[in-house]
This record gives C-alpha cells, sequence and structure tokens, in this order.
C-alpha cells in the first residue's frame, strides 16, 4: 500500500506492538491535511478556486468505469466557466502504467465476431436452475474465460510473458478481470481458473465486483496475472481497443451484444453479435497466432458444447 500510495515508511508512526507500522497508520499517512474548498465555478477571466476531488460513478461488471466530476453546477448564461481536480494516486498510477504500457510494447489489436445465439440459448433455459443451486447468475463472463483458457492452451505464447531476452512461458492460467471501481480501473485476478467450474467463476466474479465497491480488494486479489479480459459491453461500448495489462502479453475485449444481419447457410438472418478484440504484443505473439486465437474463441462461443468435449 506504501508503493502503490508513495508513502515514505520511514516518516509513518507506527501504532502496532513494537511501533509496527500498520495499514490504518499507512491510511493516515496517505490523507491529506483539509485545505479550503469550493464548490463554486468561477469565470476563467479570474484566479481557478480550490475544488474537491472528483468520484468515479459507481459501477457494476467487468469494464472500466469512466472518470467523472461533479455536474456542472448551473452557470449564467455566456459564462466560460473551468474546474481543477487533483488526480488521486489511484488514477496517476493507471495513467503511468498504461502509458508504459504503450512505450514498452509493440501492441497491436485483430478483431472478430461472435454468434451468441447458443450461449443466451443456454443462459435462457439454466438460468433460474443455475441461480437456485449456486446462488449467483449464469453470465457470458464464464464462458469467455472458459474459452480463452482453451484457446491459451492451442497457442501459448499469448498466456506468457518477456523478461530480458527470454519469454516465460506460463503453464498455469490466472485470469484477470477488469472491473471498474471508485478511483479507477482494477484488475483482480481469478487464479487457476482451469480448475475451476462454471459456478466457482461466476461467484468469484461477483465476489470481485463486489469488493471493488467496497474498497476491501487486498493487493493479493490483484497480483498477478497470465491473461485480462475487460468488458465494455455493459457499458454500451460496441468496439474498442483494450490496452496490454504489464508484463502480460494479450487482453481480450468485450462489447456490446446488438442484433445484426448476417447470413446464416446463405440467408440473411437476425443474430445476437459481439465484436471481440485482442489486442498483443507482436515482439512474441505473431499476427498469425493471434488471428488464430481469436478465431478458437469464436469457435467455443458459438459451439459452447465444445468446451465440455475438450475438458
Amino acid at each position: 500500500m506504501a508503493d502503490d500510495h508513495q508513502v515514505d515508511l520511514g516518516g509513518v508512526q507506527g501504532t502496532g506492538s513494537a511501533g509496527r507500522v500498520m495499514k490504518q497508520d499507512v491510511r493516515n499517512a496517505m490523507t491529506p491535511a483539509p485545505a479550503p474548498t469550493s464548490d463554486k465555478l468561477v469565470p476563467t477571466s479570474g484566479p481557478l478556486a480550490p475544488t474537491r476531488e472528483a468520484k468515479l460513478a459507481p459501477t457494476s461488471g467487468s469494464a472500466i468505469a469512466p472518470t467523472t466530476a461533479r455536474p456542472l453546477a448551473p452557470t449564467r448564461p455566456g459564462d466560460r466557466t473551468e474546474e481543477r481536480v487533483r488526480m488521486t494516486k489511484r488514477r496517476q498510477t493507471i495513467a503511468r502504467r498504461l502509458v508504459e504500457a504503450q512505450q514498452t510494447a509493440a501492441m497491436l489489436t485483430t478483431f472478430n465476431e461472435a454468434d451468441m445465439t447458443q450461449i443466451m440459448a443456454l443462459r435462457e433455459r439454466r438460468k433460474e436452475s443455475f441461480k437456485k443451486e449456486f446462488g449467483v447468475g449464469l453470465g457470458i463472463a464464464s464462458f469467455f474465460v472458459k474459452a480463452s483458457i482453451a484457446a491459451l492452451r492451442a497457442f501459448p505464447a499469448l498466456n506468457a510473458e518477456i523478461q530480458g531476452d527470454e519469454i516465460v512461458y506460463k503453464h498455469y492460467f490466472d485470469m484477470g478481470m477488469a472491473v471498474g471501481a471508485e478511483g479507477g480501473l482494477v484488475v483482480p485476478v481469478i487464479r487457476d481458473a482451469d480448475r475451476m467450474t462454471f459456478p466457482q467463476i461466476e461467484l468469484a466474479i461477483r465476489d470481485f465486483a463486489k469488493k471493488a465497491q467496497d474498497g476491501t480488494l487486498t493487493l493479493e486479489d490483484l497480483r498477478g496475472g497470465t491473461f485480462t479480459i475487460t468488458n465494455g459491453g455493459v457499458f454500451g461500448s460496441l468496439l474498442s481497443t483494450p490496452i496490454l495489462n504489464p508484463p502480460q502479453v494479450a487482453i481480450l475485449g468485450l462489447h456490446k451484444i446488438q442484433d445484426r444481419v448476417v447470413p446464416v447457410n446463405g440467408q440473411p438472418a437476425i443474430r445476437p453479435m459481439m465484436y471481440m478484440a485482442l489486442s498483443y504484443d507482436h515482439r512474441i505473439v505473431d499476427g498469425r497466432e493471434a488471428v488464430q486465437f481469436l478465431v478458437k474463441v469464436k469457435e467455443y462461443i458459438e459451439d459452447p458444447a465444445n468446451l465440455l468435449i475438450e475438458g
């Protein structure tokens, strides 16, 4: 916590036994002294008044929460107003890491689309019994986690990382699930997701979303990860290019499910379609591998029975 928020432990007074520095001590050191604030907007022709820090809107699901300032106060016609808001420590860290990802990786994005008919029909058939038996809804995230793991087994370079002049291939599957939280995006990790059932994955995602909203995610929840999935579709995003989560070399972006006319057996049909985006590090992942990986995910999503057959 001290590293994340740039707190010098040498200057923190410990309240634990024998002067041990506790988590609350770091929290106290992170809290700045209150400063005069003002909720009023001022014309740009004069000096800017200090303002309170903006908060992120609460969110649900696995997607990035937008950074929003407070609603603008009513102004007189013709007024040109501005507001200055200091970035939070988390937002500064997010900004730094995203810039590092773009500067240190040869990032490229490839796209495909998936027909969600089979998954939506399966969810419709099983949603009541699934919720009754396991206490959690059957979402689409667990299907994409399973499909991604199956595709990663076929294309292991996407489950690797670069360390110096070596490629480290991971033979385990710790899946990061991007979640919008107050203060910025967080990516809690479902560890050994390949060993988990659909209900276990759905429960893990639900618990992470709740902890993100409550602000109770731990460093261990966020540590590591070999591959990340982010779902901007819960906010209505139709298409995007996700940014890598270093040191990972690939991230899968999911989007809004929308009815579109597509050819089926040579005839036009209306189907629920989703665009998928895979961003990857071209230093160790070739375009052919990335495209084939996304096609593999598409095949599993469009025929989810294969997830059972192939284990």
